[in-house]
């Protein structure tokens, strides 16, 4: 492997890459070390919406905000074009409960900078109108700032701005282990030593961290699978829409419906089942509907789905930004920038002690 650098960031998912594109232009020496190919992990299982909107989390919301103003921005800097085709964001409310859980929540989401309202049963059935008129729907929240955009693009779109940038992205590359203090990376091609070690490396980052001696409380990697519907007929142009009890996310993906909802586990069939049963009760139109996988991938995850971003101090600094629990594409570019400005000493202009892990150098 090269010389050394001053930073090594490990993981090449859109999180990862965003790291390396704003430290690269920066100007800062940067490698980006891949254990596959680039965004071939939890980058790969997304459902291509970006939004503001993170109900009962105002944390990964003023993220998502600072990140959506960033991939608006995206031909002019990095200056490549990306899809970004606005759709809306819709979150069903069947129970009192939830509108009052949202009431709360909505002066910390105000102040995180999002646009989002509640509306009543009749406005969020004209929204969608593939609704049942016998779900019992209370109300729903509503933030027509979500987009469907491109996560591939985006991928290739910080690839391709790092390198212009003077950073090297290595895949087919696994880091076997890191020492936190000495700055030395372990791969099966050598060892590269760096002035610090950027931990993005989604599912595999506890354990990585371990080799490092630094504790990150990640949940065990969750398994993602998106299901896709067989072709439809002509179907309204629905915005993105969350059932809230269920979690069963529904968007418009050409003629068919791309659909998520929690996580399989063990039994995916047991799962599916529930999907389809739970598609057929909000959606009865759609009872019946064929349901084929449309994409799987592992998925980091922290304990109150909120990231982890910070760092231990250094010489060498041991930095990291994980456990986005399925959030990462929302909240990518504010990631690349908060582990640009911790690696600098700047101010990151958001207070990052709320993301820090508070990890320790163990053992």
């Amino acid at each position: 492997m090269s010389a050394d650098t001053q930073v090594v960031v490990v993981g090449g998912g859109v999180i990862g890459l965003s790291i390396a594109f704003h430290l690269a232009e920066a100007g800062v020496g940067t490698v980006l070390l891949e254990r596959d190919a680039l965004g071939s992990g939890a980058s790969r299982a997304t459902a291509d919406v970006v939004r503001a909107y993170f109900a009962g989390n105002p944390v990964s919301s003023a993220l998502a905000v600072r990140s959506l103003a960033a991939y608006h921005d995206f031909p002019l800097r990095p200056g490549i074009g990306l899809p970004l085709r606005r759709v809306g964001y819709l979150v069903l409310f069947t129970g009192d409960e939830q509108v009052a859980a949202f009431e709360a929540d909505l002066p910390a989401q105000r102040a995180a900078g999002v646009d989002v309202e509640l509306i009543g049963a009749d406005e969020a059935r004209r929204r969608n109108p593939l609704i049942s008129g016998e779900l019992p729907l209370t109300a729903a929240a509503w933030s027509a700032e979500a987009y469907v955009s491109d996560t591939a693009a985006i991928v290739g779109g910080y690839a391709e701005a790092a390198r212009r940038a003077g950073a090297q992205l290595r895949t087919d590359c696994p880091v076997t282990a890191i020492d936190a203090v000495k700055g030395r990376v372990e791969t099966a091609d050598g060892a590269i030593m760096a002035d610090a070690v950027v931990c993005a490396a989604g599912a595999w980052s506890a354990a990585l961290a371990r080799t490092a001696g630094v504790d990150l409380p990640l949940t065990e990697p969750i398994i993602q699978e998106l299901l896709t519907t067989d072709p439809l007929p002509a179907m309204p142009d629905i915005p993105v829409t969350l059932h809230a009890s269920s979690g069963l996310l529904v968007r418009l993906r050409g003629d068919r419906l791309l659909i998520g909802m929690g996580y399989p586990g063990p039994d995916r069939d047991a799962w599916r089942r529930r999907v389809a049963a739970q598609l057929a009760a909000v959606y009865p139109c759609l009872a019946g509907a064929g349901l084929h996988t449309a994409v799987t991938g592992v998925r980091d995850a922290s304990p109150d789905r909120t990231a982890f971003i910070g760092h231990l101090p250094g010489p060498p600094a041991f930095l990291y930004a994980t456990g986005f629990s399925g959030h990462g594409l929302c909240n990518a570019p504010a990631a690349g920038e908060l582990v640009r400005d911790l690696y600098l000493g700047r101010d990151p202009g958001l207070d990052t002690t709320t993301l820090s892990a508070r990890p320790e150098r163990v053992g």
